[in-house]
């Protein structure tokens, strides 16, 4: 897009999702604001976002996964640049309560039915206890299904 064109979707309140994401500071790179809406872990107005091109206008609703934490966000304005972040968070309002997480297994299930072996969380060892023992290392590898 050329700086001319950037400038009037920035004046008519419009802006590619991947680089609103990017400018609102949600992600490091424009890249992976990308490939975050690419995996499906953007929602724009309840309907999943099927490409980073997709536009973004004030008061349309984001509902972003990044690390199985779900924000729930409100666009209040379009950047022209990524500023600090001070600048960043006026782009958004936050509509979601601090720490909702998206839960690996269903309600009706019990938390660790159906997990495989290697997904057990491996042994945890005190600080400063040094290396396992070789009885301990048979241990923990039999814990997480490693057995030999």
């Amino acid at each position: 897009m050329s700086g001319g064109a950037a400038r009037e979707a920035t004046a008519s309140g419009t802006q590619r999702l991947d680089k609103w994401l990017w400018f609102a500071r949600f992600v490091k790179t424009r890249t992976l604001a990308a490939d975050l809406v690419s995996a499906g872990k953007v929602r724009l107005n309840r309907v999943r976002a099927e490409k980073p091109a997709q536009t973004v206008r004030r008061g349309d609703v984001l509902t972003i996964v990044i690390n199985r934490r779900v924000q729930l966000v409100r666009v209040l304005g379009i950047a022209e640049r990524r500023g600090p972040s001070a600048a960043a968070r006026a782009l958004y309002e936050e509509l979601t309560a601090e720490g909702d997480v998206i839960k690996p297994h269903s309600p009706s299930s019990p938390p660790g039915a159906g997990r495989q072996p290697s997904e057990v969380s491996p042994v945890r060892r005190p600080a400063g206890s040094g290396r396992p023992t070789k009885k301990e290392r048979r241990e923990i590898d039999r814990l997480n299904g490693k057995a030999r």
